[in-house]
């Protein structure tokens, strides 16, 4: 498995471009997809010879990410792309890791496949098996 991105919440999504663009130099890299079934709005950035970054922002006060960002947002979760989703879910059950979100399709994965996890150390992970990204500029 390989590090494909690293979620970070934001509490408002153009604010965090803008400051993912001033601050550090990335550079929008798809346009803002809704994910309806997390309730979430997420951009892809990117900068030459750096990991990818997702900011994702809540879509309303349902949002399982919410809460968090309210308080700011932050570091949500690290993504590693595999080489297929139910066959790495099966793996880390037997380690002992807790699925949270089965998998189900990624809006911002051109409908591919997504899965979350619970690691240890209170990390979030989430499991994808595709290079696709949706709407790319």
């Amino acid at each position: 498995m390989i590090i494909d991105h690293i979620g970070i919440v934001v509490k408002d999504m153009q604010k965090g471009i803008e400051h993912w663009n001033d601050l550090f130099g990335y550079k929008q890299m798809t346009e803002i997809v809704e994910n309806t079934r997390q309730k979430v709005n997420v951009v892809f950035m990117h900068k030459d010879n750096s990991q990818l970054i997702k900011l994702i922002e809540p879509t309303d006060e349902t949002s399982p990410i919410y809460a968090f960002s309210k308080k700011g947002g932050g570091l949500h979760h690290l993504c590693f792309k595999c080489d297929d989703i139910s066959t790495q879910l099966s793996e880390f059950k037997t380690k002992g890791i807790r699925t949270l979100a089965q998998p189900e399709p990624g809006e911002a994965f051109d409908n591919e496949n997504i899965a979350f996890v619970y690691a240890k150390q209170g990390l979030n992970i989430e499991l994808i098996d595709t290079d696709k990204k949706a709407n790319i500029l």
